[in-house]
């Protein structure tokens, strides 16, 4: 399991959406392997920390909660818009996990901070989800610098930082942090990592296939 403390990377040029058939193929590798992993999981999952309350903006200009989220399955990761290495690479990622992650009366659901609040508003976040064709299931939240901050360094824990040279102004965790049904943190996995990102989709159906509280 990895540790919460999160490698960080630095990024700033548009990302390029993937093709449809390729993410295809990546959800029904994923599907498969989660098979595999859950085969070989026996213990539950660790508890490594819990969500704090929060209120921040969707893409779509609606109010999001941590009490909405509440009840839910959830997989969140940290990317920002003009990020030009490892956000397209994690948002194709998140986009693949689309499909496998989507059975049942009630989905996993995605969850992607931008961690440039001020240049990423809801149009910007929205043309950016329109990219790498996000779903109903997949949100794009934003908020204050100080609200965003707050959460990712007292929440998730991740790594952070938004006063690096104009040439890569941002540092942020390649993490993908997995949240149980009452906002309690039950895996990191490195998005940048295949493995990971398989073991990650056993482990969020394993969390979905418990009795709600």
């Amino acid at each position: 399991m990895p540790s919460p403390a999160s490698s960080p990377r630095r990024s700033s040029t548009p990302p390029k959406p993937r093709g449809t058939d390729a993410a295809r193929v990546g959800a029904v590798l994923l599907l498969a392997a989660a098979v595999v992993f859950s085969c070989r999981r026996a213990e539950p999952l660790p508890v490594l920390g819990e969500i704090p309350p929060f209120s921040l903006t969707e893409r779509s200009g609606a109010a999001v909660t941590a009490q909405q989220l509440a009840g839910h399955v959830w997989v969140a990761d940290f990317v920002f818009t003009s990020c030009p290495d490892i956000c397209p690479a994690l948002s194709s990622r998140m986009s693949a996990l689309q499909e496998p992650l989507a059975s049942g009366d009630d989905p996993v659901r995605l969850v992607s901070l931008s961690v440039d609040p001020t240049h990423d508003d809801p149009a910007v976040l929205s043309t950016y989800a329109s990219h790498y064709r996000a779903g109903p299931n997949w949100m794009f939240l934003t908020g204050s610098r100080d609200a965003v901050a707050a959460l990712l360094r007292d929440g998730f824990k991740v790594a952070f930082a938004d006063d690096g040279p104009p040439s890569s102004p941002i540092t942020h965790s390649d993490r993908f942090v997995l949240v149980d049904r009452t906002l309690r943190i039950r895996g990191y996995y490195h998005g940048s990592d295949e493995e990971d990102v398989r073991r990650l989709v056993a482990d969020a159906r394993a969390l979905q296939a418990e009795p709600a509280t």
